[in-house]
């Protein structure tokens, strides 16, 4: 079984070779399952990195920005021990993953877990079922993912092909941000004050700002290429805040997997991303030479009224000449052609764009689509506010502080890891289980909002029955602003069988669902001033988290919990918890 490959930056003469074993190479041992057992050991630990002509001091894993990576095949089981020295406590999220009948450990602080404190240190064990493409790990607590976060890649069980043409190639590519200040300041500031956050300083691209950011030019993304050859892509972004168009001059991209599905191959120029989704992607290269280079670009879907980072992260995609008898190297005398990306606010193109992705609903793929419904829920997402304490200034509108809400409710984080407090029977004053499941107050969600735009705030959780077939409309709202809120649900996988703009009509929308072959995904982007519908089957006894993926808006508390209750049968029940469970 292969490992991951050995990353350039730990290749120096310094290393033993035991080092080399323990933070790269992951141990395989045999599983009694179909697959076989991946053991990673992850150091969390402080880390100078200087980009744009200024060095900082950030949290890492193994000392690299981005972090290693995670491979696995289908079925396999995968166990990293995390240990931190750093100051800050952690918890890590294996994004996507389903965790199945390991609820424990799936990583969002306060959730189903404390967290890591400095000295400590936490295993993770979970397998990958039912699983193949491309997901990722990332921190889970405060804004530590800005620098925390790696790729996970799931290959097919062996001996089971692509359903696409095997590529020569496989390149990982992830869009950060960085920030010149500490992010964790950035947040603290921004809850303290009640007002936006500072926005970053560039996007990134595997770690590097690229050419079009002053002092950045070295600090650039290089994607070397043969003609007449096929590279899968691995596109994830990480980034805290942003949803990006992404494109490369004069080539196509073909998606053909998304959140670890595969879709139906299109051929697009440019593909959109939100926060926390993955796109695997077959890049075509020119049959011969092209002579020139071509810049790799993303840049930001803009839908709220917000202010952003309004820059443009560049790579260069590079041919190697096979004429040329020199070591292959930027050619800087070459022609260099940059794409056409759509406008900020380019709702239409993103439309269009999702529109296009649809499961491959085949024999060896289907989608297990719910027909029919046990519950619906309709849930409203956007911003709102808090008051502003007496005796104080804050910076949100009108003097508020600003807020988050699922209707309206904005979620309090506990100090009790809920998961814990479920399993034990000791909920009192920790949760409460009356999460509202519709708007108390009904409105005209994306008309005028109402005068009164305070929220709620609470740690209230969802609770439904084993097996319970589920459908959830999640509706913006214009409170504040109408935008669009990439919706992440840990522990399960949904199908996306509707969307639209203006207001959900119940009698209406519905007779146009997809229930055929909808796509299938972890994070969906709700449409700015418009809903999406989602069908999943709790089939993961635990408690889940579910929250906007932009940071900031979790941050101000789009944000609550499903808890799904055990079946009957012993492999439908949540497991005790680890020895080694983290206390808070």
């Amino acid at each position: 079984m292969a490992a991951s490959p050995l990353p350039s930056s730990l290749l120096t003469t310094g290393l033993v070779f035991s080092c080399i074993i323990l933070f790269i190479f992951p141990a395989m041992t045999e599983s009694q399952q179909t697959g076989i057992t991946r053991h990673y050991q992850f150091e969390i630990q402080m880390t100078n990195v200087t980009r744009l002509c200024e060095s900082k001091s950030i949290v890492t894993v193994n000392g690299q920005f981005p972090g290693p990576k995670i491979v696995a095949r289908e079925g396999d089981r995968v166990v990293v021990r995390v240990i931190n020295h750093a100051s800050h406590n952690i918890t890590l999220h294996w994004h996507g993953v389903r965790q199945l009948q390991s609820a424990w450990y799936d990583g969002p602080a306060y959730i189903t877990q404390c967290p890591i404190q400095k000295g400590h240190t936490y295993v993770y064990n979970f397998t990958i079922v039912g699983q193949r493409g491309t997901l990722w790990w990332h921190a889970h607590i405060s804004w530590l993912r800005a620098t925390v976060y790696g790729p996970i890649v799931i290959l097919p069980k062996r001996g089971v092909p692509y359903p696409f043409v095997k590529p020569y190639k496989e390149v990982p590519i992830i869009f950060g941000e960085w920030w010149k200040a500490d992010t964790e300041a950035v947040i603290s500031q921004a809850l303290q004050t009640g007002g936006g956050p500072n926005v970053s300083d560039a996007y990134t691209i595997n770690g590097l700002p690229g050419p079009l950011y002053n002092c950045s030019a070295k600090d650039t993304f290089k994607l070397k290429v043969k003609p007449g050859k096929t590279y899968l892509l691995r596109i994830i972004n990480a980034a805290l805040n942003d949803e990006l168009f992404f494109s490369i001059a004069n080539h196509s991209l073909t998606v053909v997997e998304v959140d670890a599905v595969y879709v139906k191959p299109f051929s697009t120029k440019t593909l959109l991303i939100t926060p926390g989704q993955t796109t695997n992607a077959l890049l075509t290269t020119h049959a011969q030479y092209p002579g020139a280079n071509f810049f790799m670009e993303a840049r930001p879907y803009v839908t709220g009224q917000g202010t952003f980072d309004n820059s443009t992260v560049a790579g260069i995609l590079e041919y190697e000449n096979p004429t040329s008898f020199t070591p292959s190297g930027f050619n800087k005398n070459l022609p260099l052609y940059k794409p056409t990306l759509p406008a900020l606010n380019d709702t239409s193109f993103a439309t269009n764009f999702t529109n296009k992705l649809r499961s491959l609903a085949n024999v060896n793929y289907p989608a297990n689509v719910p027909q029919t419904v046990d519950r619906q829920f309709f849930f409203t997402v956007g911003l709102g506010a808090n008051p502003c304490p007496q005796n104080e200034t804050c910076q949100g509108p009108n003097g508020t502080k600003f807020s988050a809400s699922v209707n309206n409710v904005s979620f309090v984080l506990p100090t009790t890891a809920l998961l814990q407090s479920h399993f034990s029977g000791k909920s009192k004053g920790v949760y409460r289980s009356n999460f509202p499941i519709m708007p108390l107050m009904p409105f005209n969600y994306t008309g005028t909002p109402p005068n009164n735009t305070f929220v709620i705030n609470g740690t209230e959780v969802l609770v439904v029955p084993f097996n319970t077939s589920v459908e959830l409309v999640m509706q913006d709202t214009s409170i504040l602003g109408a935008e669009s809120h990439p919706l992440h649900i840990h522990g399960f996988n949904f199908f996306v069988v509707g969307r639209g703009f203006g207001n959900y009509n119940p009698a209406k929308d519905p007779a146009g669902f997809n229930l055929v072959d909808p796509v299938e995904r972890n994070t969906i982007g709700v449409p700015p001033g418009g809903w999406v519908a989602v069908r999943f089957l709790a089939d993961n006894p635990g408690v889940w988290f579910m929250h906007c993926h932009l940071e900031v808006h979790t941050s101000w508390g789009l944000r609550m919990a499903w808890l799904v209750l055990d079946g009957n049968l012993p492999n439908q029940k949540l497991p005790p918890p680890p020895s080694d469970l983290p206390k808070c």
